[in-house]
């Protein structure tokens, strides 16, 4: 069974990205495309034979019709009205969409307490840029996927699953159950994440800014690495940490092939 993801209808995709991404990825959920009628390039005009040639509704708006719609988040030039994606409501539906994909690749992120739908959107982004498969979060601790969460994606919530689940604790023990290692990441971790092995179906755990992981998550965790600092600053932003994890991650992969 699958249901469209907690995101009140109808998505507000700004950008090129956006606006691509969910062409590629679903261009059936996609309503209606309005574009700046004052703006005519090339890189537009691009786009616009892309989204005719798939059938889809475009309008001219004029600027403050715009800037209405993107709620003052930069658009530029252009955004899509569409309908919430269908993807799996449940762990076993997620595990069943990424069974097909080789061991080797199987990468998922887990956020714990990660509440601030920027944060959830940049990590969404750079998961797709580098290769991991899936997201999850608790319902009761977790960032929606809202509009806020879509743009900043830049696409990425279009191809990386994100799924809320009732507990993450069960979720993790589920996933080890499916032969996933579940690694932690801890700033006062004395393993280095440079150090660990970081191939083959891995669970990357992250917490919230300043809290870090509860104590249920911390001890479901097969390992903690911690990411090393050498300037005066004593963390990284959740979102920039995810991206340090989830390249160390394939860099791995690759130096395994």
């Amino acid at each position: 069974m699958s249901r469209p993801l907690e995101v009140d209808p109808p998505v507000v995709l700004l950008g090129f990205h956006a606006v691509r991404a969910r062409l590629r990825a679903a261009p059936e959920t996609i309503d209606r495309i309005l574009v700046d009628a004052q703006r005519r390039d090339g890189r537009l005009k691009a786009l616009l034979e892309e989204l005719k040639a798939a059938n889809c509704r475009i309008t001219p708006a004029e600027p403050s019709v715009m800037a209405q719609w993107a709620k003052g988040e930069r658009h530029q030039g252009v955004l899509a009205l569409a309908r919430a994606r269908e993807m799996a409501d449940d762990l076993e539906g997620m595990l069943a969409l990424i069974a097909s994909r080789p061991e080797a690749q199987r990468t998922l992120v887990a956020l714990d307490g990660v509440t601030d739908p920027h944060n959830l959107g940049a990590i969404l982004r750079s998961a797709d840029a580098a290769g991991v498969l899936a997201a999850i979060s608790p319902k009761d601790h977790g960032a929606p996927l809202n509009d806020v969460a879509v743009r900043v994606s830049a696409g990425g919530s279009d191809r990386v699953p994100y799924l809320r689940v009732p507990n993450l604790a069960r979720a993790l023990e589920r996933l080890q159950d499916e032969g996933y290692r579940v690694i932690g990441l801890d700033s006062n971790a004395s393993a280095s994440i440079f150090e660990t092995d970081l191939r083959g179906p891995i669970v990357i755990v992250l917490g919230a800014e300043g809290s870090g992981l509860r104590r249920l998550t911390r001890d479901h965790c097969d390992a903690l690495i911690g990411i090393p600092m050498t300037g005066s600053v004593e963390s990284l932003n959740v979102s920039v940490s995810a991206g340090v994890v989830f390249y160390e991650a394939m860099r791995q992969r690759r130096l395994a092939r």
